[in-house]
């Protein structure tokens, strides 16, 4: 059983790739400037929405709005 996770595991690896490579293989138009300036925009506001994310649930944790509550 193992095994054969094994080769699936390393079946997919290989097809993930194959299309990796393919996909930058492709001919035509590089990406404009605008793409790029678009592209590290994306990847920037995710990073802050991520870390935002974090810092709340790292207050929300240390506050105790976590724990379950307690009927008197």
């Amino acid at each position: 059983m193992r095994t054969l996770l094994m080769i699936f595991l390393v079946g997919m690896l290989a097809a993930v790739g194959y299309f990796a490579y393919s996909a930058m293989a492709v001919e035509g138009e590089p990406i404009p400037t605008e793409g790029y300036v678009a592209l590290a925009l994306g990847a920037a506001f995710s990073v802050v929405v991520g870390i935002g994310l974090m810092v709340l649930l790292f207050f929300s944790s240390r506050r105790g709005y976590d724990e379950p509550p307690h009927f008197r």
